[in-house]
């Protein structure tokens, strides 16, 4: 695979002032991590999003040269900040990496095949994991790791634990959290919710209330209450 590469400069200032006139030359602000002190540099925002481009939710290496200069290190992106109403790229932080020296970073998974559940009995496919969290040289980061779902039938659950994980490479979620289930078809559903419903209601008590009388029948029960009270006196 070709090695992706990343052009930097060192920018001078910090805080809002210097970023807002670097962003309007057409440059974010940068922070690149992992030398004796952090270095503030510079980066062109389609230059990185070029970078990640297809391969989204994964950490992607590359390589950061300083503009003018063959001073090359080897990096990932640690952190991308965004503007919340634009959706513009605002911010990086770049990660300066040892070739010989394991890392912790973020992988994707992809589903492969199709499932019998779905295939057959119009289930439903729900991708409860996307990203896992890995361990591994930098060298050694997968584009992405693979969950077959092919013989997921219906209730059927597909754990961390079966995915296909390269050599070199070591997962840290939970072996038993779920990443790909088959749920039933939303009919099925909507008749066992039904279902459930009817039974509820089936189970409730009747409440009995007592019956209003009727405007001449309040009058009689008047009249008769008068006369009983008559016959007293």
């Amino acid at each position: 695979m070709e090695m992706r590469e990343l052009t930097i400069r060192k920018r001078e200032g910090i805080g809002k002032g210097p970023a807002r006139r670097l962003r309007r030359a057409g440059q974010v602000p940068a922070t690149l991590y992992g030398g004796a002190s952090p270095v503030n540099v510079a980066v062109t925002p389609k230059d990185v999003l070029r970078l990640i481009h297809g391969h989204e939710g994964s950490t992607q290496l590359f390589r950061v040269t300083f503009e003018g200069t063959t001073d090359a290190k080897m990096a990932i992106i640690r952190d991308m900040q965004f503007d919340p109403v634009s959706e513009s790229l605002i911010h990086v932080d770049l990660q300066e990496v040892a070739m010989d020296r394991a890392i912790q970073v973020t992988v994707a998974v992809h589903h492969v095949g199709e499932a019998i559940g779905v295939k057959d009995t119009q289930g439903i496919l729900e991708m409860v994991l996307r990203e896992v969290r890995v361990s591994c040289l930098p060298g050694n980061i997968p584009d992405h790791l693979e969950a077959d779902i092919t013989n997921l039938a219906i209730h059927d659950v597909l754990t961390v634990k079966d995915l296909k994980v390269p050599e070199g490479v070591r997962v840290l979620n939970d072996p038993n959290q779920a990443v790909v289930t088959v749920a039933p078809p939303a009919a099925e559903e909507a008749v066992a919710v039904t279902a459930a419903t009817t039974e509820v209601a089936a189970a409730e008590p009747e409440v009995l209330t007592e019956r209003k009388p009727k405007e001449g029948e309040a009058a009689a029960e008047g009249d008769a209450k008068d006369k009983g009270g008559e016959k007293k006196k």
